[in-house]
């Protein structure tokens, strides 16, 4: 029997194939078979020399040594993503749109999740920087974000999901103000002129924009703005729109409400119930989102839908982008939304509940 430690593995007897021994099979040099093999570099060699290499590289077994690549580009091949709130399944195809991108380019995503608190997400952004990430994205909403705007004017590029900061970044938005123009119009159209809103916290930049979005839309329709008619949920759950609905229900006559968000919207369905009121016959109501499921409720919600996917996806080529150009200019981009009509808006009714 062989000796302590003189065991061998079938494998340790195996040499695996090298990157030189993938450049020599397709004739090319090794940093350029380096370069045909990082899905980063993609484009700067010429298609058919990249086939060449990833077909050698196939015959051959041979598999990139992703710790041998960090230490030759000095780059770790995570991405940090930061996510508000998991709870909340406006955030699920964002995320599966952040990855499915940065995968095609050979990178991975860090997920860490901030559940809204400012606090935490400083926290993690030093717990990603600490994992020399190359970059991040960021759906977290607050307005107001020292260590976002820290991050922001680091070395590594950042990329903004449906939030503007006060500093410059590239950010990818949906469109929220035309969709909620065309949802108060949607609702104008059916005879709705008491049209409340139920937003979010005002910490949130997308509350600030929405509520500026249905205010311009109110004008735009010929409706007054009532300020009364606006009341603010906690949070953007179900729970905390549950109560911000039933206090306006109980101090306000409306036959309709734009939601902040789907799950606000839920949230009035329960208040709507809890007062004996039918949606839509006595009350319609309208979200922002188009969240999965939102089809299945009942009554199925009429909604503003906002890209989901798309978002994610285009933050993550934005991010690819800035990581294969530092000097990449800056680039908002802006995703379409539009209205899903379904079963939660009719008719004004007659009289007012």
């Amino acid at each position: 029997m062989p000796g302590r430690g003189g065991a061998l593995s079938y494998a340790a007897c195996v040499e695996r194939p090298t990157l030189k021994d993938v450049a020599k099979a397709a004739g090319v040099h090794p940093g350029t078979a380096s370069r045909a093999l990082n899905p980063l570099l993609r484009g700067r060699i010429s298609a058919a020399t990249t086939a060449r290499v990833e077909t050698a590289a196939r015959d051959l077994g041979y598999v990139v040594d992703p710790v041998g690549r960090s230490l030759r580009s000095r780059r770790s091949g995570i991405v940090g993503v930061l996510v508000p709130d998991l709870t909340n399944p406006f955030y699920p195809p964002v995320l599966r749109g952040i990855e499915d991108e940065l995968r095609a380019h050979g990178l991975e995503g860090l997920i860490a999740t901030t559940d809204n608190d400012v606090r935490r997400e400083a926290e993690l952004i030093e717990v990603l920087k600490a994992r020399r990430c190359d970059g991040y994205v960021l759906t977290t909403a607050v307005r107001r974000d020292p260590a976002v705007e820290a991050l922001i004017g680091g070395p590594e590029p950042v990329v903004l999901v449906n939030r503007l900061a006060r500093v410059e970044a590239p950010s990818v938005v949906s469109d929220d103000a035309f969709g909620i123009a065309q949802a108060v119009r949607h609702l104008r159209e059916l005879g709705h002129a008491a049209i409340a809103h139920v937003t979010g916290p005002p910490r949130f930049s997308v509350t600030v924009e929405r509520e500026a979005a249905y205010r311009a839309a109110l004008r735009a329709e010929g409706l007054p703005h009532r300020r009364e008619l606006v009341v603010r949920a906690t949070d953007y759950t179900a729970a905390a729109g549950e109560v911000a609905c039933a206090r306006l229900l109980a101090e306000q006559r409306v036959t309709a409400v734009l939601a902040g968000n789907d799950m606000i919207a839920i949230g009035c369905y329960a208040a709507l119930e809890a007062a004996g009121l039918r949606c839509p016959d006595d009350v319609s109501v309208v979200g922002v989102n188009d969240m999965p499921l939102a089809g299945w409720l009942r009554p199925p919600l009429t909604t503003v839908a906002v890209p989901q996917h798309e978002l994610g996806t285009q933050a993550a080529r934005l991010l690819v982008a800035h990581l294969r150009d530092g000097a990449a200019a800056v680039r908002r981009v802006d995703l379409p939304t539009r209205l899903v009509v379904r079963g939660s808006t009719g008719p004004a009714a007659r009289d007012h509940h």
